[in-house]
């Protein structure tokens, strides 16, 4: 059946996030599309979401526009790509627990909907665009820096954030390594069919799931690359 969150779990997340939402539009935001359809078609959290992009795109360029004054529009534009991007916010959200507050469908809840880099993304704008709404811009402003601001910091984010297959193969280049290949798995019926890819450079190996092999092979990307780059790793 599909689930919604409840109201204990809607008030676990704004202590999470540290900002008072209306409470219909913090259910608004979590509900997505798949949940409304299967409901009567209730609104579900797309405009909140298109809002939220706004919102989110305008903190992060007036802060890196601020934090880096002596930098061109290309450089500026390549950082808040980086940090603006699904993956950027799918794993801000993950930190925040945030796959488990979502109102979903039942066919997305038995695909793995709520770790989804898609779905975790749009409900984050979804939420930045509901906090605008209910507390204001500075709120909006001060959420988005808290949550997302820290990947400004994160030299490594940027390339691997919007591009992780194409960054893993210039890893492999510069370690002498050949070109990565992904290794694919898939289980499920047609209709919910979950890919499973791996892909290994030297003594790194990166695993990810996705609805398709590409997703897969992101997310195995994206997973090999933050390996190779945590502290001590030598890459």
């Amino acid at each position: 059946m599909a689930v919604r969150t409840s109201e204990s779990a809607q008030s676990s997340l704004t202590e999470k996030l540290g900002v008072e939402i209306d409470a219909e539009l913090l259910a608004l935001a979590l509900t997505h599309r798949s949940y409304a359809y299967e409901n009567g078609q209730i609104p579900h959290n797309e405009r909140l979401e298109f809002l939220g992009d706004s919102v989110l795109g305008l903190a992060i360029t007036a802060a890196l526009y601020e934090r880096f004054p002596d930098e061109p529009e290309g450089s500026l534009a390549k950082r808040r790509a980086g940090v603006v991007s699904t993956v950027a916010l799918a794993d801000v959200a993950r930190t925040i627990g945030l796959g488990q507050h979502i109102s979903l469908g039942k066919g997305e809840e038995q695909t793995g909907g709520r770790n989804k880099d898609s779905i975790l993304a749009d409900v984050m704008e979804a939420l930045f665009g509901a906090t605008f709404l209910s507390a204001g811009r500075k709120a909006a402003d001060d959420l988005v820096l808290r949550l997302v601001g820290p990947l400004i910091d994160d030299p490594g984010r940027y390339g691997a954030a919007v591009d992780p297959k194409t960054s893993i193969q210039e890893l492999a280049a510069r370690l002498g390594e050949p070109a990565p290949s992904y290794v694919i798995a898939s289980e499920g019926p047609d209709h919910g069919r979950v890919f499973t890819a791996t892909v290994t450079i030297a003594e790194f190996t990166g695993t990810g799931s996705g609805t398709s092999k590409k997703q897969a092979e992101m997310a195995a990307a994206r997973h090999l690359w933050q390996a190779a780059h945590a502290p001590g790793s030598g890459a």
